[in-house]
């Protein structure tokens, strides 16, 4: 870089961060339940949710994604009744971002759906009224659910036990087992068939005129007559075209495979960058893989996930982790911080240099550490001029920087 480059680059505004939140029960640390903020006999409230989201949108965060699977929370390959010292039931994800969206005005809400054993129609439906009473706000995080236990809660198929050598082997070499490629074809299939029904209603197909008793124009709905391996829809859906025309869809990826799948149809990829290797390798695959599968249009945001445990009033970011620790030494398929808010700035912003395009912050401990994210970190990358000072008007594609004039691809000239 010449010394011109640099001074300018010197007095340009510094790009600002998209930043949001991905809320698990009472924390993604499984001692989270036990801190003394944690409110463990709320957990299934309505009043629990509605505290952390407006928290975050205190923090003027872009959205708050919601955990959510078939599975009981833990470790997917431990016996279930084996843990009793941590969460071991959810409430369902959709739901909690319904309860929450009219309370709420501002932030997005992403909430997780599984497609292994979800009917694309039943999610289509259930992720357009969200944004409908969201008013534009809706995301979709979509997940596959792998496990024998899943699959027995519906009876309807069989998936094998695949063991954690053997994801872990597959992580590293890219070579996944055959029916794990079965799953990801067919969330595939899944997210076209739901993005095909949100268009199946063009967006002036709702006419409502009393006097001539037409409430719809119905040249302005469309079958979407999806014939593939797994789906046979005909469609149209039964619900008019979402506000966004389009809401966001997102995934967490981890490896090459599921890269491909977030490209093929997703706005957001969610990956998870180690402190060692930094994010260049990640965002390489991520390009890598949406030009395998030939992706077109807008390019995948590859967002960050990274653990937090953040300084609070009380104590350090790493003393709270040791603290929690004391029980089971706490591990992530994520990065993990712990310190203080001035220091997570300088690691976004080394991160951000490498071609990641916003941030997923998991707190650790849910209330204690999203309350830091909102009164300590957003105001440290304030004061940086990294983060805005209030939210501006639009939807949730428009906070993350995505076209909002989606086209109808079934809409006549």
């Amino acid at each position: 870089m010449t010394f011109a480059q640099a001074q300018k680059r010197e007095t340009m505004a510094p790009e600002q961060l998209h930043l949001g939140v991905a809320l698990d029960g009472a924390g993604w640390h499984p001692a989270a339940w036990r801190e003394p903020n944690s409110r463990p006999t709320e957990l299934f409230s309505a009043g629990y949710w509605t505290d952390l989201v407006t928290t975050a949108q205190r923090g003027l965060l872009d959205f708050v994604s919601i955990e959510d699977s078939l599975a009981i929370p833990g470790d997917r390959h431990a016996p279930a009744d084996d843990a009793v010292d941590r969460v071991r039931a959810r409430i369902d994800a959709n739901l909690i971002a319904a309860r929450v969206a009219p309370v709420t005005q501002h932030i997005g809400l992403i909430p997780t759906v599984t497609t292994t054993h979800t009917e694309p129609f039943h999610v289509s439906k259930a992720i357009a009224t969200l944004d409908y009473t969201s008013r534009g706000r809706a995301g979709w995080q979509v997940r596959v659910s792998a496990t024998p236990g899943e699959a027995a809660h519906f009876g309807r198929r069989e998936l094998r036990d695949i063991t954690a050598a053997e994801l872990a082997e597959a992580v590293a070499s890219g070579t996944f087992p055959s029916e794990v490629h079965d799953l990801f074809d067919e969330a595939a299939d899944a997210v076209e068939v739901v993005r095909r029904l949100w268009d199946s209603w063009e967006d002036e197909a709702e006419i409502r005129d009393a006097a001539t008793r037409r409430f719809i124009d119905r040249d302005k709905l469309h079958y979407i007559d999806f014939q593939g391996r797994f789906f046979s829809v005909r469609g149209p859906s039964i619900t008019p075209r979402p506000p966004q025309g389009q809401p966001v869809v997102a995934a967490l990826a981890h490896g090459p495979l599921i890269y491909e799948f977030a490209a093929r149809g997703a706005d957001l990829v969610f990956s998870t960058p180690t402190h060692a290797a930094g994010p260049t390798p990640v965002v390489e695959r991520v390009r890598a893989a949406a030009a395998r599968v030939d992706r077109g249009g807008e390019p995948l945001r590859v967002y960050a996930d990274i653990v937090v445990f953040l300084d609070t009033d009380d104590a350090t970011g790493p003393q709270r982790l040791a603290r929690l620790n004391a029980a089971a030494e706490f591990t992530s398929d994520a990065a993990i911080f712990a310190g203080s808010a001035d220091e997570l700035t300088e690691l976004l912003i080394e991160w951000s240099g490498h071609g990641i395009d916003g941030f997923r912050l998991r707190p650790g401990v849910a209330v204690d550490d999203l309350a830091a994210i909102a009164d300590r970190l957003v105001p440290a990358l304030q004061r940086r001029g990294l983060f805005r000072t209030g939210y501006p008007d639009g939807s949730l594609r428009a906070l993350l920087g995505l076209p909002t004039d989606v086209p109808n691809r079934y809409a006549t000239a």
